[in-house]
């Protein structure tokens, strides 16, 4: 079964294609199928994940799942939240993952306070109109590291800091930090929902 992918996210895609490889189901991005980038109007993951899989399975007529992610910050009172793309534009920075790590260090300098938990939120459905959409949610809590460490990953995984590990995400092998990080928890739980809804 083909499934798109709501996302142009590179990252996303290999995270979450090795992931349902075992359903069978083959992830396609929605670049590929000329689908534009849904409008993410809304404040909380869950929304923005259904409206970004509504908008591909309309365009592509094909079931869709969508992520929506975030690093969720203690001392900002959970921000960035559904901004953490565009975390660095808020201080004059361009958009980029080096850009939002160093911006987030530099408004974390003074802080002691470092916990932070990285969340993801997946949608799936079988069509656009779906009134039983598949939800699962991942989530991870660690501490925002004083400064970057490895280079595997991307987004804020050079800092953020698992206590379990002892390191980094981005220091963690792929594999590992795929099993254990917000994204691979909630692929998991979506693989669950799937075996037991749609196959």
């Amino acid at each position: 079964m083909k499934i798109v992918l709501a996302s142009n996210n590179a990252g996303k895609l290999a995270e979450l294609h090795a992931m349902f490889a075992p359903l069978g189901f083959e992830l396609v991005q929605q670049g590929s199928l000329g689908i534009p980038e849904a409008e993410e109007p809304f404040h909380t993951f869950i929304e923005n994940a259904l409206a970004k899989a509504r908008h591909a399975a309309r365009l592509s007529g094909l079931p869709a799942v969508a992520d929506d992610a975030g690093l969720c910050v203690d001392a900002f009172g959970g921000l960035p939240g559904v901004q953490t793309a565009f975390y660095a534009t808020r201080f004059g920075y361009p958009k980029s993952d080096d850009n939002n790590v160093r911006a987030l260090l530099e408004q974390m300098a003074g802080i002691d306070n470092r916990r932070a938990a990285m969340v993801s939120t997946l949608v799936a459905l079988r069509s656009p109109d779906d009134p039983e959409p598949l939800v699962a949610v991942g989530r991870v809590v660690g501490e925002i590291a004083r400064e970057p460490a490895g280079s595997n990953g991307f987004g804020f995984d050079p800092v953020m800091f698992i206590p379990e590990f002892g390191k980094t995400f981005a220091q963690l092998p792929v594999e590992v930090k795929n099993a254990n990080s917000h994204r691979g928890r909630a692929a998991a739980a979506m693989v669950a929902l799937m075996r037991e809804r749609w196959l």
